[in-house]
């Protein structure tokens, strides 16, 4: 098996081609803690979104930590992570559980500190490319759009039930959908349980003037799509749940990287990894010089502290990266 270049990945029953964001980013992120001493935590490395594995099977080939924890709350995605996972040369444990569990889980397995936790948050390719999870308008399917189909309320199940004013608040906070209210009045009017409904119900409710200002290239049910899928799997709340844990969970010298891919994820991950890398407020009147002052426990690594975005050349060969930005933070002191 080789362990350099872009590794192939097993996609459902078929062998296609992967291609996970950020590959070279991800590895210049994560080297230096997972190949220094200074990282400590035996060389473990948690992908916290490890779905088909692709970005796992990239720090594999570029670090070889000692020790891999895959986590990921679909099922289908893990049972695809195990095949690809198979004969990779290291240890690899998968945790059927989403990554806002992921210090619980640890402890659970006797692990306090790790060298480095990669999260790559939101919607996955097998996702969208499997129709019948009902996260695409592309083919028609029943409503649902949860990552762990074993859990929670689908799409269609909210929609039978909400009221317009909160599907409003949906689609403005989670879409920024300026036409939350009309397309929320005629989604509680109508109340689709299909892809295809809801997607033609979202574009006869937009107005003209709204439809013509997003041209083309973007459907008019996007921002809908995005915003119900958001709610019915609290993707900020895990994400704002990985936040508090994750940095925490890091040997001296660790690295938290995260890739988003909207303003609602990438502006949470910025504002934190801001707070965390800050020296401490203090009082004005605290008479301290400044080599006195409380230092930051953690820092934004050179090259990293505005994130990183891919180049041309990967946007053209992997469209899904033009909206991808990559943070990274690093723990400099206990």
């Amino acid at each position: 098996m080789p362990v350099r270049g872009r590794p192939e990945i097993i996609v459902a029953s078929a062998v296609e081609r992967h291609v996970p964001v950020l590959e070279r980013e991800v590895c210049r992120a994560l080297v230096p803690a997972l190949t220094s001493d200074a990282a400590g935590a035996g060389g473990v490395f948690v992908d916290a979104t490890c779905g088909m594995a692709g970005h796992t099977r990239v720090v594999i080939a570029c670090t070889r930590p000692r020790l891999v924890i895959g986590f990921d709350r679909d099922p289908v995605a893990l049972s695809i992570a195990q095949g690809n996972l198979d004969g990779v040369g290291v240890e690899v444990r998968l945790v059927d559980a989403p990554f806002s569990s992921i210090a619980v889980r640890l402890r659970e397995q006797g692990i306090t500190e790790v060298a480095a936790i990669l999260a790559d948050i939101g919607v996955s390719s097998l996702q969208l490319d499997d129709f019948s999870r009902g996260f695409s308008w592309r083919e028609d399917a029943p409503l649902d759009m949860r990552m762990d189909p074993r859990h929670g309320q689908g799409v269609a199940e909210l929609l039978a039930v909400i009221d317009v004013a909160e599907l409003t608040r949906i689609l403005r906070e989670y879409g920024d959908e300026p036409e939350a209210q009309r397309i929320a009045r005629a989604i509680v009017a109508a109340r689709p349980r299909t892809t295809f409904a809801l997607a033609e119900l979202v574009g006869s409710a937009m107005s003209a003037p709204a439809r013509r200002k997003l041209g083309m290239r973007i459907h008019p049910a996007t921002r809908t799509f995005q915003a119900l899928r958001i709610h019915v799997n609290d993707e900020l709340g895990e994400l704002d749940r990985l936040l508090a844990d994750a940095p925490e969970l890091l040997a001296i010298g660790g690295r938290l990287a995260i890739i988003s891919f909207h303003s609602l994820e990438d502006r949470r991950v910025k504002r934190r990894f801001a707070e965390l890398s800050s020296p401490p407020a203090m009082p004005a009147h605290v008479p301290l010089r400044a080599d006195e002052l409380p230092q930051p426990r953690f820092r934004l690594p050179e090259g990293f502290a505005r994130g990183v975005i891919a180049n041309d050349t990967e946007i053209e060969n992997n469209p899904r990266a033009r909206s991808a930005r990559l943070r990274v933070l690093e723990r400099t002191h206990a």
